[in-house]
């Protein structure tokens, strides 16, 4: 594998997790994850993963469990602890070193973020597991992407979705949705396309920071990415 990148932000929704089972976890599609996550990992890439919480509870749907917005975020934010957990075990299943980092202090169980120790640790060769969003409500795990990936001197944020790039419209309910092989920030932000939310777009605009969005769902996906054998949307400038 030729490597364009050495240090990746691997972002997944917790969404992705739960596949198309109706409980949170989908043995089978995190399985894969994992699989492709040790592909990348063999070449000597460093790789960091924000997960998000969303096949638990996602903070934006506070209205629907009569939630304050506050106390729905914060919930969010626990869930992502807990899929990281669960993404840990199964990384340590494969016998692939990792680290899980949150936002806040989880006492006993989950290590406060320091970025410093958290570049060691993944030029040490270990998956940096990130939760917790960036630790306040009212920002998404999207945003926290961008923000370690930046902390992290990532070269490349990789979004891994349900879908193989960025479309005009969606490609599950609209049979003649085009995709955009490449967009610009500001194209992004100015139609508002709503693959990522509209701070993360401007932060990563801001830094320079190319984001490639891709389809996790599929086999080695992951390594075809970076080896840029494999469809996707990248947006750069």
């Amino acid at each position: 594998m030729a490597k364009e990148y050495n240090n990746v932000l691997l972002k997944i929704s917790g969404e992705i997790l739960s596949g198309d089972a109706n409980s949170a976890f989908d043995y089978s599609i995190s399985n894969q994850i994992v699989d492709d996550i040790a592909s990348i990992k063999k070449s000597g890439i460093n790789l960091a993963v924000v997960i998000g919480g969303g096949n638990i509870i996602r903070g934006i749907n506070h209205r629907d469990y009569n939630l304050s917005k506050n106390n729905a975020d914060h919930m969010g934010m626990l869930s992502t602890a807990i899929n990281g957990i669960y993404l840990k075990n199964l990384l340590t299943n494969k016998h692939i070193k990792s680290i899980i980092y949150s936002s806040f202090t989880i006492s006993g169980i989950i290590k406060k973020f320091n970025h410093e120790e958290a570049k060691q640790a993944m030029n040490d060769g270990h998956v940096v597991i990130l939760v917790g969003g960036t630790g306040n409500p009212y920002f998404t795990t999207d945003t926290t992407a961008v923000l370690r990936a930046l902390e992290l001197d990532c070269d490349v944020l990789l979004k891994g979705t349900k879908v193989d790039g960025v479309y005009d419209q969606d490609p599950e309910k609209y049979s003649k949705a085009e995709k955009f092989s490449k967009l610009d920030y500001n194209y992004v932000i100015n139609n508002n396309l709503s693959i990522m939310d509209r701070t993360s777009i401007i932060m990563a605009e801001e830094a320079g920071l190319p984001i490639i969005v891709f389809s996790i769902k599929n086999k080695d996906e992951l390594r075809k990415v970076i080896e840029k054998k494999a469809e996707f949307t990248i947006i750069s400038n």
